[in-house]
C-alpha cells in the first residue's frame, strides 16, 4: 500500500458521517448478537454433522457448507465490525478493510451459490425418478465448486478491477458502491447479473417447475416422498429468509451505484446491512427446527 492509497483511505474515513454514541452503542448490540449467536449457532450444527454420521446426506453437506461460511463470517468479519463500532471507527486501516470486504462478499457469494445448487438438487431429486444410491462426489464438486465460483467474482477487487472501501458509519467495509467510475461500474453490473440476477432466476424456476410438477403429480408416490416434500419446505424456507434479509441491501447498493450521489447517506445504509448479517444467525436455526433428521439426533446417542 502506497502513502497515497493510505492518505486516500483516511481522508474517506475522516469524511464518513459518524453516529451519535447511543447509535454506535446500538450497533455495537446489534453486531455483538449477531457475532455471538451466529458463531454459536453455526458451530452447533457443525458439531451435530460431526457427531452423527446419519446426518452426513449429500443434501446435509450442501447445507454444511452454508453453516460453515456463515460461521467463518461471523468469526472473521462481524468480529472487525463489532471491535471498530464499539471504538466508533474503523480500526484495521486499508488493508484491514480490504480483507473485510473481500470476506464478507466471498462468504456471502458461497451461501448464495449453495442455495442455488439445493435448489436446483430438490427439483431434479423429486421430479427424476432413479433408485441410484446417495453421490457424494458430485455433491463435494458441488461444495467446491461453489467457493470457486464466489472467488471468481471476489477477488477482482484486490487485484484493482473495483475495490473494497468504508460503507455505513465508517465500522464495516465492502465493495465501493460509490465509486461511479466506469471501471467500477462494470464490475458492479457483472456482480449483480452472475451473483445475484442469475443464480435467483435458477432457483426461481427450479422451484417454479418443482410446485408445477407436484401439483401434476397429486398423490402419486405421496407416502413414499413425504420426506422430500418436508425437505423441500426447509429449503424454501431458508431461500425466502436468505433473500428476505440480503434484498434491502442489494436494493440500497444498487441505488448507491447508479442514483444520484448522496442519493443513499451512509448512515442510512447502516440497516440493510445488519439485516444481511442476521442472515447467519437465522440460517442454522431453521436447520435445527425444521430438519427431522437433526431434532431426532438430539434425542439419541451417536
Amino acid at each position: 500500500m502506497t502513502n497515497k492509497d493510505l492518505l486516500t483511505f483516511l481522508d474517506v474515513n475522516s469524511s464518513v458521517p459518524k453516529l451519535s454514541p447511543a447509535g454506535f452503542v446500538a450497533l455495537s448490540v446489534f453486531l455483538g448478537f449477531i457475532m455471538t449467536f451466529g458463531f454459536l449457532n453455526n458451530f452447533v450444527v457443525l458439531v451435530l454433522f460431526c457427531r452423527f454420521k446419519k446426518l452426513r446426506t449429500p443434501v446435509n453437506m450442501l447445507l454444511l457448507n452454508i453453516s460453515v461460511s456463515d460461521m467463518l463470517v461471523c468469526l472473521c468479519g462481524t468480529t472487525l465490525s463489532f471491535a471498530s463500532s464499539v471504538r466508533g471507527r474503523w480500526l484495521l486501516g486499508r488493508s484491514g478493510c480490504m480483507w473485510y470486504g473481500f470476506i464478507n462478499s466471498c462468504f456471502g457469494i458461497v451461501s448464495l451459490i449453495s442455495l442455488v445448487i439445493l435448489s436446483y438438487e430438490r427439483y431434479s431429486t423429486m421430479t427424476v425418478y432413479n433408485n441410484r444410491g446417495p453421490n457424494y462426489r458430485k455433491h463435494l464438486l458441488a461444495v467446491g465448486g461453489s467457493w470457486l465460483y464466489s472467488l471468481i467474482w471476489t477477488v477482482p477487487p484486490l487485484l484493482g478491477w473495483s475495490s473494497y472501501g468504508l460503507e455505513g458509519a465508517g465500522t464495516s467495509c465492502s465493495v465501493t458502491w460509490t465509486d461511479h467510475s466506469s471501471e467500477s461500474h462494470a464490475y458492479i453490473i457483472c456482480l449483480f447479473i452472475f451473483c445475484l440476477g442469475l443464480p435467483v432466476l435458477v432457483m426461481v424456476y427450479s422451484y417454479g417447475r418443482l410446485l408445477y410438477a407436484v401439483k401434476q403429480l397429486g398423490k402419486i408416490r405421496k407416502t413414499a416422498r413425504r420426506r422430500d416434500y418436508h425437505l423441500l419446505i426447509m429449503v424454501i424456507t431458508t431461500v425466502v429468509c436468505y433473500l428476505l434479509c440480503w434484498t434491502p441491501y442489494s436494493v440500497v447498493a444498487i441505488m448507491a451505484t447508479f442514483g444520484p450521489p448522496g442519493i443513499i447517506t451512509p448512515v442510512a445504509s447502516i440497516i440493510p446491512s445488519v439485516l444481511a448479517k442476521s442472515s447467519t444467525v437465522i440460517n442454522p436455526v431453521i436447520y435445527i427446527f425444521m430438519n427431522k433428521q437433526v431434532r431426532n439426533c438430539n434425542h439419541k446417542t451417536p
